[in-house]
């Protein structure tokens, strides 16, 4: 339980130092379109953080293995999702952004899984 708060704690200060790195920071530096992609990151990235910190929280009540796996694929995906759109939207090599899906997948059986935490065992 603690790890995954823990890992939202830290991902909601990093989203948050990355947006405004991104607003303040990249602004004039990047085009608009990788300044949208940069957001789009951070957002990606907040929305799961959110999602580490109920996992954590949910493990009070349901000791199941799928919630424990939700909580992993949830950081899987803030990693391969947002973690490459960072880099593409700075050094714009597409490699980059071939691992987006990845983690856009990651983020969908994480969701999957919780919901089949929540839906056994509450």
């Amino acid at each position: 339980m603690k790890i995954f708060l823990l890992l939202g704690i830290l991902n909601g200060f990093l989203a948050v130092a990355l947006g405004a790195f991104g607003a303040h920071g990249l602004e004039g530096k990047l085009s608009e379109k990788m300044l949208a992609t940069w957001e789009k990151a951070v957002q990606y990235q907040m929305f799961h953080t959110v999602a580490l910190l109920a996992t954590g929280l949910l493990m009070q009540k349901i000791t199941a293995g799928s919630i424990v796996s939700a909580g992993w694929f949830f950081f899987a995906g803030i990693i391969l999702f947002s973690g490459s759109l960072y880099i593409y939207s700075t050094t714009q090599i597409k490699t980059f952004a071939m691992i987006t899906p990845i983690g856009g997948l990651a983020f969908l059986i994480g969701w999957v899984l919780l919901g089949y935490a929540v839906m056994k065992y509450i």
